[in-house]
């Protein structure tokens, strides 16, 4: 396979960004993405804490917008980070990023979007970065990168490949963020807006709920330290209902902590990645020596992890057997309350929590400071109807995420041996046919 160096500018037909500048802001209107909207392991720009310009800043401030199609490429902090602009583009784009626009005669735009996520392209991109402090990859630098481009059938059929399985993936983060938002949606009517029994007390039956389930909720309500609740219910502090435990760290000098490591040991980094509550497997193990450090142990499956620092609130459900550093607080639901209750009790609490962190250097919420925070306490019957509701909702973002997993893994394998030509186009299409 011939492949041709191309400097990356030659093979763009445009390059939009915003003047460098901070642009003017507003409360509402069309959000504006930053560098941090920007991920290489999603297809398109997320809307992380998510700005707003009003739409004569839109229409006046800037130099141009991002098209369908165009590749958002972050230049500053994290050069070299790359998503495709949706259609319709619903955006606009704040500095330290543009948005390049590929000339179709020169190069397969989708070709050049797995290109620049390819970890060849990637390694030369940090190595062009300027600056001590912040890389910074300077536009003016662009004609510096070069760029391998082989024959129009094998661009296609490169970028067709990694688009198809990255839209895969996109469709179940999609959809698991669906089936999240049913799950808090059920627990929010049954335990934070008590719509079965407020119906139930105006003689109706509850809404979408069969009358055995409608029979497990009381039809009045009485008072208790967290205001009206229904009658029957109590409060605890949360210490009182789950095991509340924290983690450590295993000396990371000592290789017999880690060396061939069987155990997940999960940090807020592996939770900070994640589209869907669900921890499969982390970044690095453990030996058995290791976890005889860490004084919680191995926490079971259905373990509530909640991030008690550096930041705050990553929150998921442990698929796997599990230890934890110190920067989390983990919650064994052993007692009165189920694992999927906890999960989405946290996830409704989350205020409450952040509100009892302190610290200087950074925020951080202790046991001592969690365990008294007070939760309502349903009967088993009722927790056990819920599960029974959003258990399934879970299992379908666990295979969700699995399947996501394997086919992420078939992509970026594939990706720097069909570039490099070390894996010939026919021999992955018998593979992919097959």
């Amino acid at each position: 396979m011939q492949i041709e160096e191309v400097p990356f500018t030659e093979l763009l037909s445009d390059i939009v960004d915003n003047r460098g500048k901070t642009c003017p802001t507003a409360s509402t209107g069309i959000p504006l993405i930053a560098t941090n909207c920007i991920h290489n392991d999603l297809l398109y720009p997320a809307y992380e804490k998510a700005r707003y310009v009003s739409r004569q800043t839109y229409d006046t401030w800037f130099r141009g917008h991002p098209k369908p199609g165009d590749l958002i490429f972050v230049t500053k902090g994290t050069p070299g980070r790359v998503c495709i602009a949706p259609d319709p583009v619903d955006f606009c784009i704040a500095q330290d990023m543009v948005a390049v626009r590929a000339n179709p005669k020169k190069v397969y735009p989708k070709y050049l979007f797995a290109l620049l996520r390819s970890p060849n392209v990637q390694t030369r991109i940090e190595q062009m970065h300027v600056g001590t402090l912040i890389p910074h990859f300077k536009k003016g630098d662009f004609d510096k990168l070069l760029l391998p481009i082989p024959d129009c059938d094998t661009q296609y059929f490169i970028g067709d490949t990694y688009f198809e399985l990255s839209a895969k993936i996109e469709l179940n983060r999609q959809m698991n963020a669906a089936l999240e938002a049913l799950a808090r949606a059920i627990f929010k009517s049954w335990f934070v807006d008590f719509d079965p029994v407020y119906a139930k007390a105006n003689g109706e039956p509850p809404v979408g709920m069969g009358a055995a389930t409608a029979a497990l909720f009381p039809d009045d309500f009485e008072e208790s330290e967290l205001g009206a609740i229904p009658r029957g219910w109590w409060v605890e502090p949360v210490g009182n209902i789950v095991r509340a435990v924290g983690g450590g760290t295993p000396s990371t000098k000592n290789s017999e902590y880690w060396d061939n490591g069987v155990h997940y040991f999960a940090t807020p980094k592996d939770m900070s990645a994640l589209s869907a509550p669900i921890l499969l497997e982390t970044e690095r193990k453990v030996t058995d020596a290791g976890l005889g450090k860490i004084s919680s142990g191995l926490l079971p499956v259905g373990t509530v992890v909640l991030s008690s620092r550096a930041p705050v609130g990553y929150l998921a459900l442990a698929q796997v057997p599990v230890c934890i550093n110190q920067g989390f607080i983990a919650m064994i639901c052993d007692g009165p309350v189920s694992n999927y209750y906890m999960l989405n009790w946290t996830l409704e609490n989350m205020d409450i929590i952040k509100g009892r962190a302190s610290g200087t250097t950074f925020a951080e919420i202790s046991k001592r400071n969690f365990r008294p925070i007070l939760a309502l306490v349903p009967p088993k019957k009722v927790i056990t109807a819920f599960d029974e509701q959003v258990a399934p909702l879970y299992a379908q973002m666990t295979l969700a995420l699995q399947e996501s997993r394997t086919l992420a893994e078939l992509r970026d394998t594939l990706l720097p041996k069909l570039i490099s030509g070390e894996v010939r186009v026919p021999e992955v299409e018998t593979f992919i046919g097959g």
